[in-house]
């Protein structure tokens, strides 16, 4: 990664989700914004012609004051394989076969790499965030509508995990461990950590037998709560990114492409 940074010290990450879509330039040496983040709400029919105009909106107010070859990277909350979007969580469903590189790309006028959402959240955690220098597998897990996942294995992204999706029980997982199971369902939160949360990382441990989790999502700033009552073999630790965890990843992952 040094070399690479030493390459390219500044790149541009855009987060594309369910309801705004938000970038910044961002200084790859230390993970910091370089310049406030301009957020645009995602448009209410989220087609892929809507989504990446709004994409070039965000770009077209930074590319001046970037470098001419800056990387641009941006997220998409659906599985992404060889630059085609093969699902769409919280998006319109006209994005599922569409060639989102292409069409990113195209409206910006420059290649960039487009990555999942949780892919990008999961590497800026790991290179400047909760998870920084650790070796061996790392998790991370979003707790939101859904679960989102990623794994690094040394620092190596293995992408679209959808482990959120196992079953447990009969059940996929997500549908009763994620944030939104909680409140949809008003559970305490000592009831949503021992009988939802603990099933859900006793499994995962049991199957790939990390090194550490890595909990985000917007609960986790309540993670006082929840993550002392897991009894788990596993360090498990909250996210420390944010919600600039898909920005900052998205640029991190651009450059080093």
């Amino acid at each position: 990664m040094e070399a690479l940074t030493a390459m390219h010290q500044v790149a541009l990450g855009i987060d594309v989700g369910g309801s705004g879509i938000k970038g910044a330039p961002v200084d790859l040496r230390t993970g910091e914004f370089l310049q406030p983040r301009l957020k645009i709400a995602t448009p209410a029919k989220s087609t892929p012609d809507a989504v990446a105009a709004v994409v070039s909106q965000i770009a077209a107010e930074f590319t001046d004051d970037l470098p001419a070859d800056a990387p641009i990277g941006v997220t998409i909350p659906g599985v992404v394989q060889h630059g085609v979007v093969q699902t769409a969580a919280n998006i319109d469903k006209s994005w599922i076969g569409a060639a989102g590189t292409e069409i990113f790309s195209k409206a910006l006028k420059r290649t960039c790499l487009m990555v999942n959402d949780a892919d990008a959240a999961g590497v800026a955690e790991h290179r400047y965030g909760a998870a920084k220098d650790n070796q061996g597998l790392v998790i991370l897990t979003t707790l939101g509508t859904g679960i989102g996942v990623a794994l690094l294995h040394n620092g190596v992204l293995i992408p679209n995990c959808e482990m959120g999706h196992i079953e447990l029980d009969g059940f996929d997982a997500e549908t009763r461990a994620a944030a939104s199971a909680k409140e949809r369902e008003h559970l305490k939160y000592h009831v949503w950590a021992t009988k939802r949360l603990q099933p859900y990382y006793s499994a995962i441990e049991n199957l790939l037998w990390p090194d550490l989790f890595v909990v985000g999502g917007g609960v986790s700033r309540k993670h006082e709560k929840f993550l002392p009552l897991l009894e788990l073999r596993t360090p498990i630790v909250p996210a420390q990114m944010e919600n600039r965890a898909g920005i900052v990843g998205a640029a991190a992952l651009a450059a080093e492409a």
